[in-house]
């Protein structure tokens, strides 16, 4: 996992980097580790905080 999330940051920059700091990694639908091994065809997905409602 590590590897692809350093493949990201330095495709996407430091806004990314900055975002997945504080963000969750899931693979496949599930939470995932630092030591999460992935293949290529894992999907990784990026959550990044959500926060809002209604006023």
């Amino acid at each position: 996992m590590d590897d692809v999330l350093e493949a990201a940051r330095a495709r996407f920059g430091g806004q990314f980097a900055a975002v997945l700091a504080t963000s969750r990694i899931w693979v496949n639908g599930h939470p995932a580790e630092l030591a999460t091994t992935v293949s290529h065809d894992d999907e990784v997905a990026v959550l990044p905080p959500v926060s809002g409602g209604f006023n």
